[in-house]
């Protein structure tokens, strides 16, 4: 099922999504009517809107709306919530500042998933801080890795620096503790509440010092904490003790209620 505005969407209103693809979103998991991350999820919406369309985002609209789109659906989904302008230009993108919501969701797997095997790219998303619709690139770059046997790929930026994988952020574990990349990435929900529940540092990694490392991870709202268990022919831990006590300690937030 798809809403936008809080009704069942019409085809037509969502061509100009099809076409443009221009938009912002964010995906939060949603446990028995609770999502880890609410606030913040609900905050990148209106901070992004602003970035994207100059406007503020109704936000108890917006959480109306997935209230509406779950129901009292029991059990694990995704939901995600794209915003744009069905009235967009493509001319004249300057005159888009009508978002409108589309909500939509889906079944989610059980936690934890397992280990990826990913291939470092030299690739960087368009303005990293919006979670914006305009996927093509990190797609077109994980298709690639799984054509060559990978799960994914981890993006690597123009000075040689890990940044962030396709749709997660990625840390590791060396001998000193958690190590978040400093670099251009997208200000992940899920990395920011393990920030708050784990010590970390925040610094450079470039790719040459990963033999340093004793395990590394990915992190989103669908996938939680997932280990990483290769990255190109690096063999990393997928059972670090700190990296078990992560995944254990995020898995164990209530969340807030819809």
């Amino acid at each position: 099922m798809a809403l936008l505005n809080g009704r069942p969407a019409d085809p037509e209103a969502l061509r100009v999504l099809a076409l443009t693809n221009y938009g912002h979103f964010t995906s939060m998991r949603v446990d028995d009517q609770r999502v880890r991350g609410l606030s913040q999820h609900l905050d990148r919406l209106v901070r992004d809107c602003r970035t994207v369309f100059g406007t503020e985002l109704d936000i108890s609209r917006v959480r109306q709306y997935v209230r509406d789109a779950v129901g009292d659906e029991a059990g694990a989904s995704v939901v995600r919530v794209t915003v744009f302008d069905p009235g967009l230009d493509l001319g004249h993108p300057v005159s888009a500042d009508d978002p409108h919501v589309l909500v939509t969701h889906r079944s989610a797997a059980a936690l934890p998933l397992p280990p990826l095997r990913v291939r470092t790219a030299r690739y960087q998303r368009d303005i990293a801080q919006v979670k914006h619709t305009g996927l093509f690139g990190a797609l077109h770059h994980r298709r690639a890795a799984q054509l060559a046997g990978f799960d994914d790929a981890l993006f690597v930026d123009a000075d040689g620096l890990i940044s962030e994988g396709g749709t997660w952020n990625v840390g590791f574990i060396s001998p000193q503790g958690v190590i978040w990349p400093k670099a251009d990435v997208l200000p992940g929900i899920t990395m920011a509440l393990l920030q708050e529940l784990s010590p970390h540092t925040t610094e450079p990694v470039p790719v040459d010092s990963l033999t340093g490392m004793r395990a590394a991870f990915a992190a989103n709202t669908t996938i939680g904490v997932r280990a990483i268990s290769t990255i190109d022919g690096l063999q990393l831990a997928t059972e670090h003790p700190v990296l078990v006590q992560m995944r254990e300690s995020f898995l164990a937030l209530r969340g807030e209620r819809l």
